[in-house]
């Protein structure tokens, strides 16, 4: 363990072997870190925060901090990180709040670039990309594999789907199927993440297959309930579709169209 001598750690706090703490920083009470994380200077991290291993938090994050929620009644809600993140200058990311789960969740493996803002009650899954200054509003979910553009804005409670692409500037304002590249405010679907789907092993018939669903979803001019079933249908002989047809069924907020 390394902690700099500027640095101030609650007595309360569980902090494991190996972690390092750089100057200034100000760790809380409640906050437990794994082993082998580090926290760069200027770092603060407070709250119900219980950070993973292998983390890397750069300098002037501000994790764990009350939710930006006017309801917020300092009631001991919780923000879980995993392991082996990495966490760029400016980050915040707040605790949960009691009118959902009271539980804000980073995953594993994620890349987050600077500024990047994680509200309340979000849940972030895991080999995530957000880049410089993507916002997430509360309540919102991102699937595993999922890429955030620069300065992508997504409103509360949208949901967006694993090995989904934003470009850059995205403003999401419905849900975001997986697989699907969107872009523009409001976002506007542009084909699927081909080549993110190469990169991670899926084969040449079932980007095929995603494809197809795709066409039937927004070029087929069919109405979204026939959609949604021929889709459902398709995933009975191409198990990469049930991914995307469970989603586009359980869809709370609309699909991006």
């Amino acid at each position: 363990m390394s902690i700099h001598p500027t640095a101030i750690v609650h007595p309360g706090a569980r902090i494991a072997e190996g972690v390092q703490i750089g100057a200034y920083s100000v760790i809380g009470e409640h906050v437990e870190i794994g082993e082998g994380s580090s926290i760069g200077p200027h770092v603060v991290v407070e709250g119900h925060t219980r950070i993973g291993r292998n983390n890397r938090i750069f300098q002037f994050c501000s994790i764990g901090s009350e939710p930006q929620d006017k309801k917020y009644a300092a009631e001991p809600t919780r923000l879980e990180i995993g392991d082996g993140n990495t966490i760029r200058e400016f980050c915040s990311f707040s605790t949960g709040t009691v009118q959902d789960g009271g539980l804000t969740r980073v995953g594993n493996d994620n890349w987050i670039m600077a500024y990047v803002h994680v509200a309340h009650d979000c849940m972030v899954g895991n080999n995530t990309i957000f880049a410089n200054n993507a916002t997430l509003a509360g309540h919102v979910s991102v699937g595993d594999w999922a890429i955030l553009g620069g300065f992508t804005g997504v409103h509360q409670f949208v949901r967006v789907g694993a090995h989904s692409f934003c470009g850059v500037g995205t403003v999401l304002l419905q849900d975001l199927p997986p697989f699907v590249t969107v872009s523009g405010n409001p976002a506007s679907p542009h084909g699927i993440n081909s080549e993110g789907l190469k990169r991670r092993g899926y084969s040449s018939e079932g980007i095929m297959a995603i494809k197809r669903a795709y066409k039937t979803l927004y070029r087929s001019g069919l109405p979204l309930a026939e959609a949604r079933a021929q889709i459902a249908e398709a995933a009975q002989a191409a198990p990469e579709l049930q991914l995307f047809s469970d989603f586009i069924a359980d869809s709370g907020r609309g699909i991006v169209r």
